[in-house]
Parts: structure tokens; sequence; C-alpha cells
């Protein structure tokens, strides 16, 4: 016998595990497997910068190393602030606007909070 839960819609004892979600064969419900009794909240992501400080969005950062850029050829140098950050959930955690060079996507290893 297996332990998985019924279908929360239909109540089938039915349901298999299918690439990191439950499915209900008689009524084609998915739901994740991490589903429980705190469903609707999702942790949200803590982003720190070099030094372990939380990062927030509107917070300013200064820039630890000098960064080369991919493309243009230029360098933004150690010590640049950049104001007014924008956090993301991508492989670079920073959106922002550097002066001189537009919009930017940094990652937040290489700032450290002001």
């Amino acid at each position: 016998m297996s332990n998985l839960p019924p279908c929360p819609q239909c109540g089938s004892a039915f349901t298999y595990e299918d690439a990191g979600q439950y499915v209900c064969p008689e009524c084609a419900h998915e739901w994740p497997i991490h589903a429980g009794t705190d469903a609707g909240e999702e942790k949200a992501k803590v982003y720190r910068d070099s030094a372990g400080n939380v990062l927030q969005d509107g917070d300013t950062v200064t820039v630890i190393k000098d960064l080369k850029l991919k493309g243009s050829g230029g360098v933004i140098k150690q010590g640049t602030k950049v104001k007014n950050i924008r956090l993301v959930d991508s492989d670079h955690d920073i959106d922002c606007k550097i002066d001189g060079f537009g919009a930017m996507s940094l990652k937040s290893e290489f700032v450290k909070k002001v």
C-alpha cells in the first residue's frame, strides 16, 4: 500500500508521483509534493552581500572589485557606488543603473552594502 496522499480535488486514492509532483489519474489534477499546511506561504529568498549583510530593494551598495564588462570592454572600478538597487531572482541578483554604463545586472557577491 502506498503512503501517497489522496487527490485534494476528487479524493481519489490512486495518486502517483511524477517529476516532483503528485498526479491524480482520475481528474488529472497536479500539485507539488512539498505542498502542506504552509502551501500558500512561500519563503522569500534572502539576498546577502559579500560581507553577509541582508540586501533589500532600494539599498545603496559599493562594488568591491573591478568588474570587466562583456561586449563593451569597459570596467566598473572598485568603489563605484550603485544607488537604488532592485533584487531579482536570477543568476545575477541585482538589477541597477550605473552612471556612465547604464542598466546592468550584478551578482550580490561582488557588492557591499553602504
